[in-house]
């Protein structure tokens, strides 16, 4: 659990820097996030493509996959369902800052309690020694199915903002391709796959997700073809082989599983979390992202209730699987699956875009950042009810 602890700490230092290089620079480059971004991008599509590595598809059970779709699909749907409710009901806003009714402002300032943060999950998963669990393994497909569930269910509430863009055709067909050539091409890639490759293939796909996006951005409506790295990432991994032909070893390689290979995974994760971090919307300095216009003992109540309430939501977990495992391992794979991260802070960016402010997304801002400082607490708790 050390590993754990330090990157739960390199977490919070990224959130705080986030919150004071505002204050201390007074006013941040206007390509500053951008290149956040790209870094943080690039970093989770390197988790992601090892993570593809590592999973094992079962080609004669497609079945498990549909339930693991479903289950993943209410994990992701009933924290954004009930927070919605949550800021409906205690904190609809007296004026409305935008065009946009209130009840679809709840909706998009909500998503951010929807998706667990896939790079955070499995970097602290594996740093506290779980790589070989059931839990692991199931939380691992859930995962991915949420982040994907999440980005599938942005586009009705973009649809609803801006109306029909073909951006979002666009994104679905292409996603829906993907998942096909992933299934087709599963390990039989024979790339190289040392570490330097890997991070070469990140770049690679993380300027193919901004360039795609960038070239079909309609200006007027912010809404671009926008594929998240974490699909392309994860399926370029299972399709890679294990069996590394020697006409591509380059002199020099570290074989996957050397010291150094680990080594540099680490260093990734630590990079990682420090960017997540940092990618939070800023609530100081001299023109906040977030603006927080309540009374601190106000706004602690609401952030904490808001949290536990979007927790709650991904316990559904909780009563599936009861053939495959205890209830203890169930209950580790829910609470596994409550860290957030960067793509939660996206919608918080998204919804800023389209200019939505007041309550919802300050309670939003501040659960997201009390969800990433107790990241480390909830895998403790994850890993003492697997070895108990």
């Amino acid at each position: 659990m050390k590993r754990a602890a330090l990157l739960t700490a390199i977490l919070v230092l990224g959130l705080v820097l986030s919150q004071l290089i505002p204050v201390i620079l007074g006013q941040t480059s206007p390509h500053y996030k951008e290149v956040l971004q790209v870094m943080t991008m690039t970093l989770l599509a390197f988790i992601m493509i090892q993570v593809g590595r590592e999973f094992e598809i079962d080609l004669k059970n497609k079945h498990q996959y549909l339930v693991d779709y479903g289950v993943a699909a209410t994990a992701a749907a009933f924290p954004w369902i009930f927070c919605t409710l949550y800021f409906l009901a205690f904190l609809m806003p007296e004026q409305n800052h935008s065009n946009t009714p209130p009840w679809i402002e709840a909706l998009l300032a909500a998503r951010f309690a929807a998706p667990t943060s896939a790079g955070v999950l499995f970097s602290m998963l594996a740093a506290a020694g779980l790589s070989a669990t059931w839990t692991f393994r199931k939380t691992r497909i859930l995962a991915i199915f949420d982040d994907l569930d999440t980005v599938l269910f942005m586009i009705p509430l973009k649809i609803l903002i801006v109306g029909w863009a073909w951006q979002m055709g666009a994104a679905v067909f292409t996603m829906a391709a993907l998942l096909l050539l992933g299934w087709k091409l599963y390990r039989r890639l024979r790339w190289p796959y040392s570490w330097p490759w890997i991070f070469l293939y990140s770049l690679g796909i993380t300027a193919l997700s901004e360039t795609a996006y960038i070239l079909t951005r309609d200006e007027q409506t912010r809404v671009g073809m926008h594929i998240e790295v974490l699909l392309p990432a994860f399926l370029l991994g299972c399709a890679l082989s294990r069996k590394h032909p020697r006409e591509v070893i380059v002199p020099g390689e570290n074989p996957p599983g050397l010291k150094a290979e680990e080594k540099v995974g680490v260093a990734v994760s630590a990079a990682f979390m420090l960017l997540v971090g940092l990618t939070m919307p800023a609530a100081t300095g001299a023109n906040p992202a977030i603006v927080l216009n309540m009374n601190i003992s106000t706004l602690a109540l609401h952030v904490l209730a808001v949290t536990v309430v979007a927790n709650l939501g991904k316990m559904f977990t909780l009563f599936c699987y009861k053939k495959e495992a205890r209830f203890k391992e169930r209950l580790a794979v829910s609470i596994a699956l409550f860290p957030r991260g960067e793509v939660g802070a996206g919608v918080l960016a998204l919804s800023l875009s389209y200019g939505i402010q007041g309550p919802y997304l300050a309670v939003a801002f501040l659960s997201l950042a009390l969800n990433l400082i107790l990241t480390g607490g909830f895998i403790y708790v994850v890993k003492k009810l697997i070895t108990s």
